[in-house]
């Protein structure tokens, strides 16, 4: 897998629009808090099925929620 190409999230803003907290939404999902800032923040790649109970939980699609960003060495 090329190093150069980063899973991304718009978790936070998702959460915001739902007006719930880290902890709520990891209740939800069934994980820790700490697993839901981690991810969040990009220090943490979900599996494919906790990104899908994340979306399932945000009313979301997975597509809305994840997004695929090349990083540019060249600039």
């Amino acid at each position: 897998m090329d190093d150069k190409i980063k899973l991304k999230n718009r978790l936070k803003v998702a959460r915001a629009e739902l007006n719930i907290s880290q902890e709520q939404l990891a209740n939800l999902a069934g994980v820790s808090r700490q697993t839901i800032g981690s991810i969040e923040t990009g220090q943490y790649c979900p599996t494919a099925k906790l990104a899908l109970i994340l979306s399932k939980c945000l009313h979301k699609t997975f597509e809305e929620l994840f997004y695929i960003e090349e990083e540019d060495n060249n600039v």
